[in-house]
């Protein structure tokens, strides 16, 4: 218990320090132009406490050469404005000028695809440098870089999704397309819009002009009639913008059942004292479960067979959902000849995977969003395991998750490896949102998986060379390559490359899928659920 608390401690320490952007100084600045720092505006605009930060760990720990870049330079999630939920994007100027690193191209697409993939209305707080030009080659030219944002606002626009972009700062070169692509444009006194500032425009063909004459707002509004509001400051713009979603009308509602939320009988804190991370100590994943569900209540599918994952039906915040989840407990099976075996908890079996399958389904046939629950090892392996035809029933799994239209929401609370992540809506399956707890561990196996596996082959090279290891050696080289990999199976390595969309506190995981879940619902259109060929 405490030392869940303690890495929960720690991810709020960091994420503090992330929130101070490019520190006092850089604020000072911001404030010394008569603008509002990225989190300010944010906090005036939004509806009160209503602010769910995603993406905060972005770039972390990169980018160190160049001063480091916190939160990537922009501030994205999602809010309350006027009541309407709305993705944010802000660009965070104390951070090299509000610049776009390759992760801060990264993370605004990934804003930008939540939105459309659930319909979310957009706002952009526009206070940019634009391409921080010494990795250009890293931002320029690729479908996850600075011009796949531009194509976006067209296709969202195309799609009937809100974007009203606020020009609150600096907007020059390419990322001046971003606001005019948007439905609604504002901009502030002492902002600039150009595809080229004074110097460029000097040197490229003699012309001097101030930056306000060149494209500040006052031009904008008035001559070139790009601007739609033409604002004194941030404070009037933020206003504006909330009056302007205040009087927004409503899309269909989606086909997402939900009743009226009733808080869970079991106390949300004391998961501090369920999960155990330790093999020596499974734990039970349905008293995870009954503690972020609706009345504390799940209507366990096939409780008796396929026991190393658990699926059922539940409500969180309201909304019925289909839960997938990985149990820790070990359990007795029953083979098909009478044999009794020992199965360990965290690994899929056949029985696990073709349970999970039929289920999947069964919640695509019923329009029953799916949260996946992951703390995997991966799939069994093994003479049994093959002949019980383990590889097609993970087939299925995977078939069934990658097809599924209805949303999936998935939270890594511990392990998360291999092809067991797949299974379990990993990344690479379209999961609507990826959360995961401190303790989360995330790649293609655990770190001591991973260092033995790579010590004997090192060791069987040497040998081949003639070369023998000591012991000693041999322990040197296993805890390297450990400490490497756990480093990198570390939830904050994912979130900097923003393969976790938060890092949230075991306590909040029900407010955490609620939230995803309200978005979610903005999208009423429904595939056709099809799974093409199935192995049987």
């Amino acid at each position: 218990m405490r030392f869940l608390a303690y890495l929960v401690s720690g991810i709020r320490n960091e994420e503090e320090k992330i929130c101070e952007g490019g520190g006092a100084k850089a604020t000072e600045n911001q404030h010394s132009k008569g603008r509002l720092t990225a989190r300010e505006r944010i906090h005036k605009l939004v509806d009160q406490d209503s602010f769910f930060e995603l993406g905060l760990f972005a770039a972390y720990r990169m980018y160190e050469e160049w001063g480091g870049a916190p939160a990537a330079g922009v501030i994205t999630g999602l809010a309350r404005v006027e009541s309407r939920m709305v993705m944010i994007i802000a660009n965070d100027a104390t951070v090299k000028a509000g610049a776009f690193f390759p992760m801060t191209s990264k993370k605004v697409i990934r804003a930008q695809n939540i939105a459309i993939d659930n319909r979310i209305p957009v706002i952009y707080l526009v206070d940019s440098a634009g391409i921080f030009l010494p990795l250009q080659e890293d931002v320029f030219p690729d479908t996850d870089d600075f011009g796949r944002v531009f194509r976006n606002n067209a296709v969202m626009s195309a799609m009937g999704i809100p974007q009203i972009a606020a020009i609150m700062g600096m907007c020059v070169a390419g990322g001046g397309y971003l606001p005019v692509m948007c439905d609604h444009v504002l901009m502030t006194d002492g902002s600039g819009l150009f595809l080229a500032g004074p110097a460029l425009v000097q040197a490229a063909i003699g012309q001097k002009v101030s930056a306000e004459e060149l494209g500040g707002a006052a031009m904008h509004s008035a001559i070139s009639g790009t601007v739609d509001f033409h604002e004194p400051n941030d404070e009037a713009c933020l206003l504006r913008i909330r009056s302007i979603i205040e009087k927004w009308g409503y899309r269909r509602q989606s086909p997402w059942d939900r009743k009226k939320p009733v808080s869970p009988a079991l106390a949300a804190e004391e998961i501090y004292g369920i999960y155990d991370s330790s093999p020596a100590r499974p734990y039970d994943v349905r008293e995870v479960i009954a503690r972020i569900t609706d009345a504390s209540k799940f209507d366990e599918y096939k409780a008796e067979y396929g026991k190393t994952l658990v699926c059922g039906y539940a409500r969180i915040g309201g909304f019925a959902v289909g839960i997938v989840a990985n149990q820790k407990m070990h359990a007795q099976a029953t083979d098909h000849e009478g044999k009794k075996r020992m199965e360990f908890g965290g690994v899929i079996y056949t029985e696990s995977a073709e349970k999970a399958a039929r289920f999947i389904m069964d919640c695509n046939q019923n329009l029953i969003p799916l949260v996946f629950l992951h703390d995997v090892n991966g799939f069994m392996v093994g003479r049994d395991a093959e002949w019980s035809g383990i590889i097609k029933a993970g087939a299925k799994m995977v078939n069934a998750v990658s097809n599924s239209v209805v949303p999936k929401i998935a939270v890594i609370l511990g392990g998360s490896f291999g092809a067991g992540h797949y299974a379990m809506c990993g990344k690479a399956y379209d999961p609507r949102f990826m959360f995961a707890w401190p303790t989360a561990r995330y790649a293609v196996m655990s770190g001591d998986s991973a260092a033995g596996t790579l010590v004997e082959i090192k060791i069987r090279q040497l040998e081949r060379g003639g070369k023998q290891l000591s012991d000693e050696d041999k322990k040197q080289l296993y805890e390297s390559v450990k400490s490497s990999y756990d480093e990198q199976t570390d939830p904050r390595y994912g979130a900097a490359r923003l393969w976790i969309d938060k890092i949230i506190d075991p306590v909040d995981t029900r407010e955490a899928i609620t939230t995803a879940l309200e978005a979610a619902a903005l999208n009423p259109d429904v595939p056709e659920f099809k799974v093409g060929v199935l192995q049987t």
